[in-house]
């Protein structure tokens, strides 16, 4: 679900077969959103269209958008009776406005997170709703501690420098949105471990997958030297019973126009 970093290049099938996960924890996220028949709804994010369907099967009109081709190639091959559109979360814009935005594990791709709060606030609809989570403060810092150390390590100084993602505290979200005019309803900073679906390979398929930037212009093999050293350090506390976790710590957000 990339909307804003273009270092980032995304695996539409890798991201079904092996990190479904993202999709499957937003089914409640959906519960939340309650839609109902007739109301009009964005999917800010959607990647390969799960979720739209399952926000579609309500009887809710839904709009889907992604930054990402491949992701809105496979979920227009996917869910061919919904709509999907190629935009970014920093200046996507419709004539009609929703009366819900819905965002699931894409926030925190978004850097210019101002912009991206602006463009929400001018699509929704008076009272409209945000029903969105993505990674808060601390997300994954195992995961990129180890591998800064590793890319460090290894002399790629300016790899462990990327500035990736954007990963905020309750209060420092909040009060963005609030500046700009909504009123937050619910928020939650929560830990939620999440295991990774190779039992082998777990936290060197989720770098690939995710972090891939920090591994531009680096030779395969220092590529596979870097994760595999990433893996080990991390063994002791992400790998638990024969299953690889990823150290994740989520926001969960409600607010309305």
């Amino acid at each position: 679900m990339n909307l804003s970093t273009a270092d980032t290049k995304w695996n539409a099938n890798l991201y079904d077969d092996k990190h479904s996960f993202v999709f499957k924890y937003g089914e409640d996220l959906v519960d939340l959103l309650s839609p109902v028949t007739g109301e009009r709804i964005l999917d800010l994010g959607c990647g390969t269209g799960y979720l739209t369907s399952v926000i579609a099967a309500s009887g809710a009109s839904v709009v889907g958008i992604d930054s990402s081709f491949d992701m809105i190639a496979k979920a227009k091959t996917a869910y061919p009776e919904l709509d999907f559109k190629v935009q970014a979360a920093t200046e996507f814009y419709f004539d009609e406005h929703f009366n819900a935005i819905f965002s699931n594990a894409v926030l925190h791709w978004v850097l210019q997170k101002e912009m991206a709060i602006d463009c929400m606030y001018r699509n929704l609809k008076k009272s409209g709703r945000l029903v969105l989570e993505f990674g808060g403060k601390h997300n994954v810092a195992r995961i990129i501690t180890a591998l800064q150390n590793s890319l460090i390590k290894h002399g790629f100084v300016e790899n462990a420098a990327i500035p990736l993602w954007y990963f905020p505290s309750l209060g420092e979200y909040t009060s963005l949105l609030e500046k700009r005019g909504f009123r937050v309803t619910y928020a939650a900073h929560f830990n939620r471990d999440t295991k990774l679906a190779d039992t082998e390979n777990g936290i060197k398929d989720w770098i690939k997958m995710f972090g891939s930037a920090f591994l531009k212009g680096i030779e395969s093999n220092q590529v596979d030297e870097i994760l595999t050293e990433t893996q080990g350090v991390l063994a002791p506390t992400q790998f638990k019973n024969g299953e690889w976790f990823a150290d994740y710590k989520r926001l969960r957000i409600i607010a309305t126009k």
